[in-house]
């Protein structure tokens, strides 16, 4: 397999353990001590860490940081939309699509070396 394949896939793993890290204990845990929230999220970003630590040094072999940075960003807001809408039952926003064509921006300009 591909090592920016196998770097994607490793970040999409790392980022729903990321984004449920950092979002989830406001809708499980809100009514709990702060530090609980905190305690339980750093468990859940130690996992986190497993995928993308071998995914961005995978991703490394064949790309700049600069580009596995901007892979993160796309597949960060790929993640969180859904899970903002499907578990915290945030509205869908117009906001997240001029997010995410600004995104496109980014990665044309990242990568537009590559194909030229």
């Amino acid at each position: 397999m591909h090592p920016i394949l196998i770097s994607i896939l490793l970040l999409v793993c790392s980022n729903i353990f990321m984004t449920f890290a950092w979002y989830a204990h406001l809708k499980e845990l809100n009514n709990k001590l702060w530090i609980i929230a905190a305690l339980t999220s750093w468990g859940i970003a130690l996992v986190e860490y497993m995928f993308q630590v071998p995914a961005n040094r995978i991703g490394y072999t064949v790309l700049s940081v600069g580009q596995l940075k901007i892979i993160q960003e796309v597949i960060t807001l790929t993640v969180f939309i859904p899970f903002s809408v499907m578990y915290l039952k945030e509205p869908l926003k117009l906001d997240y699509l001029w997010a995410g064509l600004c995104l496109v921006g980014a990665v044309f300009f990242m990568f537009k070396g590559k194909f030229t």
